[in-house]
């Protein structure tokens, strides 16, 4: 998802079908390291998963906020995020698009060792793709409601996410599978969306996520 005019290039890329990368390629899977999956979970897998995860604490170099899962949504999508977070996948990996009063883009494991604009910035992934999970009724792109960032193409859903910056039902087609929503530390993703960016739409100061705690709780 590379979209620099908030408006021109949102709906130019929309009409190509992407929401992952640079409008012209898409989303090309990285492998990661350690004890992460190297697939996405199967249905049974899924429900045990998400069985026990209710929600996910997010600590970035700008605060720290919650986001309530939804795996009734989405249940393969919802458990493989939880499974990619509780390995540490996205431990250190920055915010890689941000554009204010739309999105905030990350999961991209390549902004671990590059912080800045590069060639294929938005392009990584965790080793796979699965298969989009279309929002379910009653789930919109509402507010800080957290997606799947995707390339348009079958089962290329990976780990890259986004969260919403306004409402955006009308503006985004309903493709991008939604895991959950912020529900504390709100304010902390208006400040991401309100950073200074590129004319690429990255960062000038990398927003960095340090760790993600997964919580059970009803």
């Amino acid at each position: 998802m590379t979209l620099t005019d908030p408006i021109r290039r949102v709906l130019a890329c929309l009409v190509l079908g992407t929401l992952a990368t640079a409008c012209s390629t898409a989303a090309t899977p990285s492998p990661s390291a350690g004890t992460c999956p190297s697939a996405a979970p199967t249905a049974t897998e899924a429900t045990a998963i998400n069985a026990a995860a209710a929600q996910v604490i997010v600590t970035t170099s700008l605060g720290t906020f919650t986001i309530r899962l939804a795996p009734q949504a989405a249940p393969i999508a919802t458990a493989n995020f939880v499974a990619l977070a509780r390995c540490g996948f996205y431990d250190r990996i920055s915010f890689h698009r941000v554009i204010a009063g739309f999105v905030a883009q990350f999961g991209d494991p390549q902004t671990r060792t590059n912080r800045g604009e590069f060639d294929g910035l938005g392009t990584g992934g965790p080793g796979y793709g699965f298969a989009i999970e279309p929002p379910a009724d009653g789930y919109n792109y509402d507010p800080y409601v957290v997606a799947m960032a995707n390339s348009g193409q079958p089962d290329s859903n990976g780990s890259q996410l986004f969260i919403d910056l306004a409402n955006l039902n009308g503006q985004l087609p309903r493709s991008y599978t939604i895991i959950g929503k912020v529900v504390a530390g709100t304010g902390v993703i208006d400040a991401i969306g309100g950073v200074a960016t590129t004319a690429g739409d990255v960062p000038t100061e990398p927003i960095v996520i340090s760790s993600m705690t997964i919580e059970s709780g009803s």
